[in-house]
């Protein structure tokens, strides 16, 4: 007669490396939701943020959040910004935002003035965390 520990282990699924490479991935991508890629892949979400943890420990790096610091200097003259606090009124696409983004990362500085395409920027700190 088997134990239920032996039923336990018999139950579980083993999953092919591939599989689970391939779904890590897909995971990584920007935008990728982990929890609609377990679902739509049989399995269930905690483990799939198990197998990217086991992922980016394999490849030498960490999952722990990097704090960097923000240095907020006031815009002068024209372009000031307002200092009342309420609703920020939503802009559209299209509309042109200004302002300075400085960031110190590793010993080297990045600057961006003006508008600042999101995407672009996302690809540009995630480079920047892989690289250390």
């Amino acid at each position: 007669m088997k134990s239920d520990q032996d039923s336990e282990k018999a139950s579980r699924r083993h999953h092919d490396r591939a599989f689970k490479q391939e779904l890590v991935c897909q995971s990584l991508e920007p935008g990728a939701s982990v929890s609609a890629i377990a679902m739509r892949s049989g399995i269930n979400a905690n483990m799939l943020f198990k197998w990217r943890r086991e992922h980016v420990r394999a490849a030498g790096g960490s999952n722990a959040a990097v704090l960097l610091p923000v240095t907020v200097q006031p815009v002068s003259g024209d372009k000031a910004m307002a200092t009342s606090i309420g609703p920020v009124p939503p802009q559209s696409r299209s509309a042109p935002r200004s302002g300075v983004i400085e960031l110190e990362f590793a010993g080297a500085q990045l600057r961006l003035h003006g508008a600042v395409d999101e995407d672009s920027l996302c690809s540009v700190l995630r480079a920047l965390r892989q690289s250390t």
